[in-house]
């Protein structure tokens, strides 16, 4: 579950989708907005319940809850944006993930159910940052900067023992992404989704225990750390990244393209794809609309008027997962399969 951001209801529809196929994963490995879904499949892994909790008066509570930065000025943002945009450089000074963010993010809706069912294991990509804030803004020279972080259960982590860090690996020579995956079993599930969610320049670093991390943009499209767990694969086929906004971020922070990288993910084997590349057409009206309050001197986020035209926001972006698994599932043939088990090496250990 790669990404999604604030459509990340989508993964949730994509997960019903593969239960009525009879192809439910044994694990869900996800980054940045997937981490939220993956977390909620874990916890309660009946879709039915899952939809509720996506649509609820609690959901809609927390999108609604999410502020400003207080740094966050429509002329800081603004020149940070073209800042990054007209700076072809790598990553040359050491990025300030502290103070330089959008929005403050609230806790979100309490995920645990009183029955102690639980669904599929999940693996949940962030990020370790390898600097402190006294350090932001010096130069960075060939320094790397983040470690990638896989928070899992022990049976995962031996699988990723030894693991390279796709964008960690020597051909990007401008990356600030140290070479080797660690993981983590010790992780509480929601302080790791919450982890994987901080995505560079929208919401701070988070801090737990003496540590910083970062979300898992690190490796948002996880494709070679999903073979090393499974027999079977699933994967989404994402749309280009943006020109002015995503791409010079990851090159400002990551140190490098984030079109190659997506490119690099596709040419890749993966036993069912699911296209979703069309997602900004097919749901073009967003929940969350970012507007430029001028009297407040703030970038805000504007969500749906009211809780109905919240829950109907919600039911497209179920509707969307769930329509593009089915397309996907039905092209991979199920009759020649026995349910997708995504996991089989995972299962053996």
């Amino acid at each position: 579950m790669a990404g999604g951001g604030f459509r990340f209801g989508i993964y949730l529809g994509m997960y019903a989708a593969a239960c009525d196929a009879g192809k439910a994963p044994d694990l869900v490995l996800a980054s940045c907005g997937g981490a939220i879904a993956a977390a909620v499949i874990h916890a309660m892994p009946d879709p039915v319940q899952q939809k509720a909790w996506l649509q609820s008066h609690e959901m809609h509570r927390f999108w609604s809850a999410i502020t400003p930065a207080p740094a966050a000025t429509i002329h800081r943002t603004v020149w940070g944006l073209a800042a990054r945009a007209f700076d072809p450089r790598p990553a040359a000074r050491v990025p300030d993930l502290f103070n330089n963010y959008l929005f403050a993010l609230p806790a979100l809706p309490q995920l645990a159910l009183p029955t102690g069912v639980r669904g599929p294991d999940v693996a949940l990509v962030g990020s370790k940052l390898l600097f402190d804030a006294s350090e932001v803004g010096r130069g960075r020279g060939q320094r790397r900067l983040f470690e990638q972080t896989v928070f899992c259960g022990p049976r995962a982590a031996q699988l990723l023992h030894g693991a390279t860090a796709p964008l960690g690996r020597a051909e990007w020579a401008g990356t600030t992404v140290a070479p080797h995956v660690v993981t983590d079993t010790s992780m509480p599930l929601d302080v790791a989704a919450r982890i994987s969610v901080s995505d560079m320049y929208y919401f701070a670093c988070h801090s737990h225990g003496d540590a910083h991390y970062m979300g898992g943009v690190v490796d948002l499209f996880p494709i070679e750390l999903a073979h090393r767990l499974a027999d079977s694969v699933v994967m989404e086929f994402k749309a280009p990244f943006d020109q002015f906004m995503s791409a010079p971020a990851w090159r400002a922070v990551l140190g490098t393209d984030a079109n190659q990288r997506l490119r690099e993910v596709h040419a890749q084997h993966a036993d069912v794809w699911i296209d979703t590349s069309d997602i900004e057409q097919a749901l073009a009206k967003p929940f969350l609309r970012k507007i430029l309050a001028w009297r407040e001197n703030r970038v805000r986020l504007e969500p749906a008027p009211n809780y109905p035209a919240f829950v109907q926001h919600m039911e497209e972006h179920w509707n969307f997962g769930y329509a593009r698994a089915r397309e996907a599932f039905a092209r991979d043939n199920p009759s020649t399969q026995h349910g997708m088990r995504l996991v089989n090496r995972y299962n053996r250990l």
